[in-house]
């Protein structure tokens, strides 16, 4: 049986199904898959999230996530 602290949700992270736990902001999200937010932008459901809002986007069921790395180059 599921308790509060361990249901998951199913998301899409770039195409990608998975399975995270619940309760996750954007912030956390990218700490548990590891990605540097240095130079990254995120999508949360087809619209941008200003980095200064990250702690307080919630990643909920079903939400589509892409993150966009920046590169450098000339």
């Amino acid at each position: 049986m599921e308790t509060a602290q361990n249901k998951t949700i199913q998301i899409v992270v770039n195409g990608e199904p998975k399975t995270v736990p619940q309760g996750l902001n954007v912030a956390q999200l990218l700490d548990l898959l590891a990605i540097n937010p240095g130079r990254v932008a995120v999508e949360l459901n087809r619209a941008i999230v200003r980095k200064q809002d990250w702690a307080e986007a919630a990643v909920q069921e079903g939400a589509q996530v892409e993150v966009v790395w920046f590169v450098g180059g000339g």
